[in-house]
């Protein structure tokens, strides 16, 4: 699988035309939700595309306290959604995505047990160019290759925390070994994208056959 993956690299314009011309799901869960807006960031590195990813720091008012997320945020008043995005990833690790790619927008997601309406925008850019400053709401950020993230034996599924809650929930599991598995918006956004990339209408390959998606009641 990995010699497949090393030959068919995803370039920036290929994903941008991609998302350009998938089908979004239609928004039909009820308003009143609080919008929200997270950057998906790829760099293309020498033998496969990367995402970034945040560890949110250890705090007991925040309900994703030390989650595995995208940077992102609420949006504030007059926002449109990738702007939000844009705003919070510069707050929050010190990315000036103004500067960099836009590829296009994922479906958006709706939390199941938070009134939660979250939006994803792709961003690309050169990791190597970039000197991250952490603010106080992020431990950690780290770099995950596509097909690290496409490894059926990195799928499971795992017994999680949510507040005073606990779930089985399918998610996917780190080469790295302190960081906790990912899982809820986080892991639906990730899949919604392998599967978008997954379904190759060009050459009619498929990469690999990813774990199929389980539905479940919970919220990263």
């Amino acid at each position: 699988m990995d010699g497949i993956l090393k030959q068919y690299s995803w370039s920036f314009d290929r994903i941008a035309k991609k998302l350009n011309y998938m089908e979004r799901d239609p928004a039909q869960q009820p308003g009143g939700r609080t919008r929200a807006s997270v950057a998906m960031i790829l760099h293309q590195g020498a033998d496969d595309l990367e995402i970034l990813f945040i560890q949110r720091a250890a705090h007991e008012l925040d309900p994703w306290s030390g989650h595995i997320a995208f940077p992102g945020g609420k949006l504030e008043e007059g926002e449109r959604e990738c702007q939000a995005a844009r705003r919070e990833t510069y707050e929050e690790i010190g990315i000036d995505l103004e500067q960099e790619r836009y590829l296009g927008r994922l479906s958006d997601i709706f939390g199941a047990n938070l009134p939660v309406r979250v939006s994803c925008c792709l961003f690309g850019v050169d990791r190597e160019r970039f000197h991250p400053v952490l603010n106080e709401e992020v431990r950690d950020l780290f770099w995950v290759s596509l097909s690290d993230l496409r490894d059926p034996e990195r799928h499971l599924q795992s017994s999680v925390a949510f507040e005073e809650k606990r779930f089985e929930v399918p998610a996917i599991r780190f080469p790295i070994d302190d960081k906790p598995v990912l899982w809820g918006i986080t892991y639906r956004l990730v899949m919604q994208f392998l599967y978008l990339l997954d379904d190759d209408g060009a050459s009619g390959k498929v990469l690999c056959r990813l774990p199929e998606m389980v539905e479940n009641n919970e919220e990263e």
